[in-house]
């Protein structure tokens, strides 16, 4: 399957803590940060997560937010903080590709006017925000016996 999502990160899931309806699920990516996911408790039985499985998180570039500063104060469980390897402008959108600390890439997709107000440029350091209900977790399908 191919997806439009620019997000794709490998990671191994941490933790998984069940709700009434819903589960957060903590995996760790490559360079050894935390991404949380709240996905439905009917995801994490159809796709067999448990901890150890590997994972694939996902988040739209639209669904990234970024700062320049200090971050607290906030709900959003997922800061990953990397720095500014490319920018693409247009006419009011701009893609901002960050290299995350430990490695790997993100991808936001933010308005202009944000890359103006942050003066954001290749080599800014950043944290890119993400809110764990803006997570979305794939697994390899199993082979089918032929």
């Amino acid at each position: 399957m191919s997806l439009s999502i620019r997000n794709q990160l490998p990671a191994t899931v941490i933790a998984v803590t069940p709700g009434e309806a819903m589960a957060t699920v903590q995996s760790r990516l490559a360079g050894g940060q935390i991404v949380t996911a709240a996905v439905t408790l009917g995801a994490v039985e159809e796709l067999g997560i448990v901890e150890g499985s590997p994972v694939t998180a996902l988040a739209k570039a639209t669904e990234v937010a970024l700062a320049t500063g200090e971050v607290s104060g906030l709900s959003i469980r997922n800061r990953l903080p990397g720095t500014v390897d490319r920018l693409a402008l247009g006419a009011a959108m701009a893609t901002v590709v960050i290299t995350l600390e430990g490695g790997g890439e993100l991808t936001a997709a933010i308005t202009q006017e944000a890359v103006q107000d942050l003066e954001l440029a290749e080599g800014t350091r950043v944290t890119a925000l993400i809110k764990s209900t803006e997570v979305s977790l794939a697994t390899m399908e199993p082979t089918q016996p032929r």
